[in-house]
């Protein structure tokens, strides 16, 4: 089963949410509708900028804890080592 580790943004440098999901198109779709109660609807955190993937759910549901205890800075870097222009990624997804 695939699992992905992902961050949303509200927009470049924005707010921040880091999650985990076995169906990473679902679930973006859901946060991007505000489908989803919660943090993402209230902040308008709708951008899929992150995102890598494992076939184990324990592995992916550390990772996301690893990054979730990141500094801010430290998650700037990681998107923008993948992604430098901060594009929505799930337009490439569909």
């Amino acid at each position: 089963m695939k699992c992905y580790v992902y961050i949303l943004a509200s927009n470049r440098n924005g707010t921040l949410y880091v999650g985990v999901t076995n169906n990473l198109i679902k679930r973006a779709y859901e946060h991007k509708n505000n489908l989803v109660e919660g943090f993402t609807k209230q902040y308008g955190v709708h951008q899929l900028v992150y995102f890598e993937q494992t076939d184990d759910i324990n592995s992916a549901i550390t990772r996301e804890k690893q990054i979730k205890k990141w500094r801010r800075q430290w998650k700037l870097e990681l998107i923008e080592e993948k992604n430098p222009e901060w594009k929505d990624l799930f337009l490439d997804l569909i």
